[in-house]
């Protein structure tokens, strides 16, 4: 059983006990404390502790001070001429306090278990090949190039290549999405994965401190670090609000009774509605409930494949009025396929051949197309003097012989003026141009496709609030406008290089509403300035991508751009949550505050400001927990 139910009932036994006592027996004031302090220490000892703590500290005025202050001047207060004993009350505030305490725990323990769902990806063996025999280590023992063996109901431990063997992987923990994922010789695994199937040999490619699920880990576990701007106001309001309501309440105690003729007779009857006031006034809902439904919101997000690394960046995202895409690899599969080859010197597989060296090794996916039409890369050809031109292509020596391969520019700037294709006429893809020697030798056509989603994910954001979206590529200007056309996008900037993007969402934020937020969406990988420079970064597609971890401010862990309005919807109800939270607190305790000063409550005082405080927090707390609903 959890310890403090288990104080709390042996509390309310005592309680019960005490009170019989006192009803019972006439004792004397002192012999009644005595009893009621067995229940009152046992129920309050931490708290009293922790006002302790915070006095020799230097900075006391927090809800364990506050509470501390109310009941040992319940409990004494009946030592004064002509006042009633409220020694139960006492013991009763901090039961009560403590009760919402627990709802406090649980509803933590609750949001926890959510993010420990996404924590169960983390691996606690791997079985790794050496000396020609499996031996189990632990996943951060295993070195790069190590060969490790995961068998069908396995967790994939380590990000790697497949060596051997072909499976089915869920990937459910790391995207939210529950079709399998089919992978063979060749492909790319990342830790966290479930292997269905087959068994697998995996070469380990990184190390596990670098691995998928190890950074996936610290950013959901250092998403509390980052406070939102709601979060810090109620921290900053609340040290400032706490010494307030001390100093009101030592003022209501001592000062009205100064206009009675009788001050000591009136004296106890005001210094118990100061403790009640004392009572009132902890900021505990307010303290706790705000942070607990930031909490719950990036618990409930991480449930969908979303992480959000702060209830900053939720409270950013909420107010997303303006959304800027890239295009490749966020609106489109950015998996590139060579449609059509057009040579003009060379026959297509010598094209193909001298384009494919070339782009050996770039890891654009145009890149990977034309290394994928021509497969025979390993014939022993030599390369040399590899340049890359950012946006524009890439240069190397083949065999001898100096090769340029890239978009016009490229052409332009090696002197050579691309033809009329009048077979290109109408192709809203690209057209990758080749040189060999100064000469002109013909082109490739390749193509991209839109993914399933996208144009969902444009209608969902315009229900969301978001009133203009912005399509940025370094693709022809016919290319990007028929994708931004075909999807519904309001505007599109196209053949702009990594440089030029900036220059235009440094535009777009000039540009935005006053008090709305802009997001940039990008595949993570070369857009890192960009995510960082909007108002929230999300990445996409984000399975296995080390930038897009950790540039951005979300992640999404899987390619769908239909999750950003879902993002979206998710921060905004949780933003909505603990707004309501704060207001349920503020405007109930202020009344009863009021009426308490008043003394129109009478012996209805205290447990009135029990409500006030423990019963708001409870409310506010079962309430933040919605948050964890998606």
């Amino acid at each position: 059983m959890n310890k403090k139910l288990l104080r709390i009932i042996i509390t309310s036994v005592l309680l019960v006990v005490a009170y019989l006592l006192t009803k019972t027996f006439e004792l004397p004031m002192l012999a009644q404390l005595a009893i009621f302090m067995v229940p009152y220490l046992l129920i309050s000892y931490d708290v009293l502790a922790e006002a302790a703590e915070g006095i020799m500290e230097g900075d006391p005025f927090d809800e364990d001070f506050l509470m501390s202050v109310a009941t040992i001047g319940a409990l004494l207060i009946g030592f004064m001429p002509g006042a009633e004993p409220q020694m139960i009350e006492a013991v009763f505030v901090m039961l009560f306090f403590q009760v919402g305490e627990l709802f406090e725990d649980y509803a933590e323990d609750r949001s926890r278990e959510s993010i420990a769902e996404l924590m169960d990806i983390r691996p606690d063996t791997a079985t790794v090949e050496r000396d020609g025999e499996t031996v189990v280590a632990k996943p951060d023992e295993v070195k790069v190039g190590e060969v490790i063996v995961v068998r069908p109901g396995e967790k994939i431990p380590l990000d790697g290549v497949v060596t051997e063997g072909t499976s089915s992987l869920n990937t459910v923990a790391l995207t939210g999405e529950s079709m399998p994922r089919s992978v063979g010789v060749s492909d790319e695994v990342v830790s966290g994965c479930v292997n269905l199937q087959g068994m697998i040999r995996i070469r380990v490619s990184k190390s596990y401190g670098e691995s998928t699920v190890s950074k996936i880990i610290n950013l959901v576990e250092s998403s509390a670090e980052n406070k939102s701007h709601s979060e810090t106001f109620i921290r900053r309001f609340a040290r400032v609000y706490t010494p307030i309501v001390v100093f009101l309440a030592i003022g209501l105690a001592f000062i009205p009774p100064l206009f009675y003729s009788d001050y000591l007779t009136v004296l106890p009857i005001w210094a118990y509605r100061a403790l009640t006031f004392l009572v009132v006034s902890c900021p505990c809902a307010l303290a706790i409930s705000v942070p607990l439904t930031f909490f719950a919101g990036i618990g409930g997000a991480s449930r969908k494949g979303i992480l959000i690394k702060g209830g900053n960046y939720m409270e950013t995202l909420a107010r997303t009025k303006t959304v800027v895409f890239d295009k490749t690899g966020t609106l489109t599969r950015g998996v590139f396929a060579v449609d059509a080859v057009h040579p003009e010197k060379l026959s297509a597989n010598e094209l193909l051949h001298l384009a494919a060296h070339v782009e050996r090794y770039s890891n654009h996916p145009i890149a990977a197309a034309l290394r994928q039409a021509y497969p025979d890369e390993h014939d022993n050809c030599t390369i040399s003097d590899v340049e890359e031109v950012s946006g524009h292509g890439v240069k190397a020596i083949v065999n001898g012989k100096n090769v340029c391969v890239g978009n016009e520019k490229i052409m332009e700037e090696v002197g050579i003026e691309v033809p009329v294709c009048e077979l290109c006429s109408g192709h809203t893809g690209t057209i990758i141009h080749v040189a060999v020697d100064g000469v002109y030798a013909g082109h490739a056509m390749i193509s991209d496709q839109i993914k399933p989603d996208a144009a969902e994910a444009i209608v969902s954001l315009r229900k969301e609030g978001v009133v203009r979206t912005v399509m940025l590529s370094g693709d022809r200007k016919e290319v990007a406008e028929a994708v931004a056309q075909s999807l519904g996008i309001d505007e599109v900037q196209s053949e702009l290089l990594p440089t030029d993007k900036v220059e235009q969402v440094q535009r777009l934020l000039k540009e935005k509403w006053p008090k709305t937020s802009l997001a940039f969406v990008g595949d993570g990988i070369n857009d890192a300035p960009v995510l960082a420079l909007a108002d929230v970064g999300i990445a996409m597609g984000a399975l296995g991508s080390d930038a897009a971890i950790e540039a951005a401010d979300v992640v999404l862990m899987d390619d769908k751009p239909s999750k950003i309005a879902l993002a979206m919807r998710i921060a905004r109800r949780t933003l909505g949550i603990a707004w309501q939270n704060a207001t349920l607190a503020i405007v109930i305790k202020v009344g009863i505050l009021v009426v308490v000063a008043a003394g129109l409550l009478g012996s209805w005082a205290m447990p009135v400001a029990v409500f006030g405080d423990v019963g708001v927090m409870i409310l506010a707390v079962l309430n933040a927990m919605r948050a964890l609903k998606t």
